[in-house]
Parts: structure tokens; sequence; C-alpha cells
């Protein structure tokens, strides 16, 4: 994986057909997604219970992009191994699922998959800045996890600034999960973000069958963040 930041879209598959996921990974690609979002939620830190490593062995050979594992679990530390064993380029983890986070991304970044951390829409920046040298992605949740399709939460796009400047020059990026959509993508991105994971806004309407519905939304979320960071 190459480090740029240019806008990337990250369609969740928690929106997809869950009968269909190889097809479904394989049309958005063929339509233009960058990275293919995997939500994995536990139902304990999280209410929701989606997916476990076995699923995204699964899906692997279908993902000839990026596969972005988000762990919404606790405790994470047992699973890093077996989620970077299925396949995942970058693991994610919450700031608020780890009492010892330092520890966490170093396992994760020992496995040779990138390391995430998230945060919830109630959690503060105070931490990251001693975490920055562990991180090449910060996941802020514009909505509360757990549920696809929840509206998203306004007050982040200041964390989503301050968190762009914490940065400065190094090589992280800033993901957005949650309530994206073509009209809230320009308001993270001229904020900083670079990567956008979008469920709903992506698949809804779509299939494989009509895969140029999952083409003209990718676009539209793309077009919409890309002129809001022309314009910044």
């Amino acid at each position: 994986m190459n480090f740029d930041r240019n806008i990337k879209i990250a369609p969740s598959i928690l929106s997809a057909d869950f009968a269909n996921f190889g097809k479904e990974i394989e049309t958005i690609e063929a339509q233009g997604c960058d990275w293919v979002h995997v939500d994995v939620m536990d139902g304990h830190f999280v209410p929701n219970l989606t997916f476990g490593p076995p699923l995204c062995a699964a899906i692997r050979p279908h993902i000839k992009t990026v596969m972005d594992v988000h762990l919404m679990i606790e405790p994470v530390d047992p699973l890093v191994e077996a989620f970077a064993q299925a396949g995942s380029d970058i693991i994610t983890i919450h700031r608020e699922a780890s009492p010892h986070i330092h520890r966490s991304l170093q396992a994760i970044r020992a496995t040779g998959a990138k390391a995430g951390l998230a945060l919830n829409p109630g959690t503060g920046l105070d931490d990251v800045k001693y975490l920055l040298d562990m991180v090449d992605l910060v996941c802020i949740m514009t909505v509360n996890p757990g549920f696809g399709g929840q509206k998203f939460i306004h007050s982040q796009i200041e964390k989503i600034r301050e968190l762009r400047s914490m940065i400065g020059d190094r090589p992280i990026h800033i993901e957005i999960d949650g309530g994206v959509t073509s009209e809230t993508a320009p308001l993270v991105a001229e904020a900083g973000a670079d990567v956008l994971v979008a469920g709903s806004a992506i698949f809804n309407g779509g299939s494989v069958d009509q895969a140029d519905i999952y083409g003209h939304n990718i676009r539209a979320i793309r077009e919409a963040a890309s002129a809001a960071c022309v314009a910044a």
C-alpha cells in the first residue's frame, strides 16, 4: 500500500448482500472503489454481531484492492493474529476497547498489517498524540458504532480538523466511518479526511445485476469530497 492523501472510497460490506459477498466485492471494485471495509462486531463492545476471521479469509481472494478490517470487539488482543492471518491489510481497533492500546497497536504491526485506531464520537484526541508513531490510520466515528444507516454526527467535524493538524506531514490516513453521503463527504474531506467509509449510501438501490448504481454512488461521493478538497 503506497501512501497518498487522495480521496479513497471504502464501501462497507455490512450493507452488501450477505449471500453474495464474493460477487458484491468484485462488483464494487469494478465500479471504482478503493478499499473494501469489513465491520466486525461482537455483540459485546457494540450491540450487533457480524463477522469473524473465517469470513474475512473467505472473501480475501475476491479483494484485489485493500481489505480494511474494523474490529468493534472487546477484548481485541486475542483475535489480532487471527484477523491478520485471514488477510487483513489494515486492522483498526478502538481506543475504548483496549486498556493497553500501545501494546495492541504493536501487536497489529508485528503481524505485518497496518495499524488503525478508531475513536467513538464521545472520545477526545488527548491520547492520540502519544500514539501517532504507532498508527497508519485514525478512524473517526461519525456515528456511534454498532449499526449501519445512522445519521451523521456533525460535532465530529471539528475533531477531524484538530486531528489533521496533529498529524501534520506524517503518513497517517484519516478515515471517516458513519453517515457518509455525497452531502456529508465534502464536510469531512474539507476538514482533512481522505478515506470515506460508506454503506447504505453506496449499496442502496443497486445490486450485482445493477452495478451501474454502485458506480454512480461511488463517483458521487468521491466527486463531492474531491471538490471540497480543491476548494479548500
